[in-house]
């Protein structure tokens, strides 16, 4: 068989294993993404009749404050799940690389446990941790003499936002711990040695050799981070519904309220469409900054 012949099988084998990956990716995410953006020109409400209304939907989000209240609670809860789901992750890798540390492989299996339960599960269960009148932590709170702590967390417009994000960065810590844990293996030893001959040990040496090292893969879990907040829903809808009001009311719970509570299907598609632009355009930022700070 000449060269050109294997060329053209290994090209055949190549689409065939992923044709299949390919044809499911563009079925499920982009044909619906084009049919957002086309559905977001019309004035659509479910019924056969679209009349196309051009870009009208676009300039009345523009000037949508519900809109906006959304998107600020997308990067509130973005910016605290940043911070303390990637700094605790950061931090229990230091920890598990140390020589202290106990039972290593139970603490990971506790850690990432709740990653595979249904978030809808996850959100029924920190509704009954925070309810008023059976929850745990009010209980456990008056328990222990801190009554003064005792806050209705889900109905107090000022802290419900901070409460609908706990159940995120503790469900999902167990993603970037992994992650961070498997770059680490990746490091050669030697590198250790050499530091622990030189003093370096502890958390100087997460500092000075761990982190540094595993930077690139620090920036993909926080793209990651990203992407999947930016989207977030189910846990939210569960708890509070958004509220009270529109105080814990995310993108994704907007377009859908939007979209299927008030039939607006075309300015619903508008919405999604928009929360597509932002959180690109956020993750296209943070890669900008994260190359100025790497070059």
């Amino acid at each position: 068989m000449n060269r050109k012949a294997s060329f053209g099988i290994s090209r055949l084998g190549l689409a065939g294993l992923l044709g299949p990956s390919l044809a499911i990716y563009t079925f499920v995410m982009i044909v619906p993404l084009f049919l957002s953006f086309y559905y977001s020109l019309t004035d659509w409400t479910g019924g056969p009749v679209k009349r196309f209304v051009g870009f009208h939907n676009y300039e009345l989000l523009v000037g949508d404050g519900y809109f906006w209240q959304s998107f600020k609670n997308n990067v509130i809860l973005l910016a605290l799940t940043l911070v303390v789901q990637i700094g605790l992750a950061l931090a229990l890798t230091a920890l598990f690389m140390s020589k202290t540390m106990r039972l290593k492989e139970f603490h990971r299996t506790v850690i990432f446990f709740p990653v595979v339960l249904s978030a809808v599960v996850v959100g029924f269960v920190w509704q009954m941790i925070y309810s008023n009148d059976y929850g745990v932590l009010n209980a456990l709170l008056r328990g222990i003499g801190l009554e003064s702590l005792i806050r209705p967390w889900l109905d107090d417009p000022k802290i419900v936002l901070y409460s609908v994000t706990l159940p995120l960065i503790w469900q999902y810590l167990g993603i970037p711990l992994m992650i961070f844990l498997a770059a680490v293996q990746s490091i050669p030893k030697d590198i250790y040695e050499m530091c622990e001959l030189e003093g370096c040990t502890g958390f100087k040496k997460a500092r000075y050799i761990t982190f540094p090292l595993i930077y690139d893969t620090i920036k993909v879990v926080m793209m990651l981070s990203i992407s999947s907040n930016m989207l977030v829903f189910s846990h939210i809808y569960v708890m509070t519904g958004g509220g009270p009001g529109t105080s814990s009311m995310v993108l994704a719970q907007y377009a859908y309220k939007t979209s299927f509570s008030s039939m607006q299907l075309g300015y619903g598609s508008a919405v999604t469409i928009g929360m597509f632009v932002l959180s690109f355009g956020i993750v296209l930022l943070f890669k900008r900054l994260a190359e100025v700070r790497n070059s």
